[in-house]
């Protein structure tokens, strides 16, 4: 029986090639293309060279709650033998955030912070100072010409992490003024905080403007975060919680002395450090 001839495949065409030699060349153009590309360089890192150190010491007050106190007796009246914590040496960061900056040499180097309290400490996270109000409670009066510190509405002056103890941030969304207060047309926030580790604050990153850390004195934090606060009850919380759902403003008013230290920490003096070559290398908090 005869099988009929099958005829053989055409030769190829020598205008096609096979598709992976095909599919390579596509690549090689694209690879080519790409390569062509100009990226962006990358944005440098945050500046953190310390151009400016101020000093604060930390003492102990006694006296405070003495039950002969007047209506005129201020910090400075009643803690006259305070009992001394330390020092701390801030280093500043005029590069990055130059107007937080001199706002805070300002009231460094005008005694605005000097006889005025610590008045939270949230153990393991930070401590806070420099609330404003009456000096009479310990609370501060900026100077009338301060600034208006146009970088708290600055995305740039928000790019260091709360990464460590001992970071120094200008207290924005921890900031506890009375709101009489911050409804002044001539309001200037100049209240601040300092980490007390031991770990990170993320909480408080993207929020408040990191312009210094401390570069002396990690024991003093330490200390500071060490005393014992006022801690409300599970009871206590829950009445504060259905007053503050009811409008009540004295819910406010009540939260303020929550996590506030049961012994009087004060900043007992203040002051900058004028040094040779007060710059160091930029060293990320």
């Amino acid at each position: 029986m005869a099988f009929p001839l099958i005829p053989p495949p055409p030769p190829p065409s020598p205008n096609l090639l096979p598709s992976s030699v095909a599919f390579t060349r596509r690549s090689l153009l694209l690879s080519t293309s790409l390569s062509s590309i100009t990226l962006p360089p990358p944005s440098p890192p945050p500046d953190t060279t310390v151009t400016d150190r101020i000093f604060m010491d930390f003492s102990i007050c006694p006296a405070y709650f003495k039950p002969d106190r007047t209506v005129s007796d201020t910090v400075a009246t009643l803690c006259t033998e305070p009992f001394p914590l330390g020092r701390l040496v801030l280093g500043l960061y005029g590069h990055l955030v130059p107007t937080t900056v001199s706002n805070f040499k300002s009231m460094v180097n005008s005694s605005s912070y000097k006889n005025t309290l610590v008045h939270k400490v949230l153990p393991g996270q930070f401590f806070l100072a420099g609330r404003q109000g009456r000096r009479e409670l310990g609370e501060v009066r900026p100077p009338a010409d301060l600034p208006r510190n146009v970088e708290a509405v600055d995305p740039k002056a928000f790019r260091l992490a709360h990464s460590k103890a001992g970071v120094l941030s200008l207290c924005l969304s921890e900031n506890d003024d009375e709101d009489d207060v911050k409804l002044d047309p001539n309001y200037r926030n100049v209240e601040f905080l300092i980490t007390t580790g031991p770990g990170p604050c993320p909480e408080l990153d993207g929020k408040n403007i990191v312009f210094g850390h401390v570069l002396e004195g990690m024991d003093v934090v330490t200390a500071i975060s060490s005393i014992p606060t006022y801690k409300p009850g599970e009871r206590i919380r829950q009445f504060n919680d259905f007053a503050e759902f009811l409008g009540d403003e004295r819910a406010q008013n009540a939260r303020s002395s929550w996590n506030r230290p049961l012994k009087t920490v004060f900043i007992s003096d203040c002051g900058e450090l004028r040094v040779t070559k007060p710059s160091l290398s930029p060293s990320l908090p």
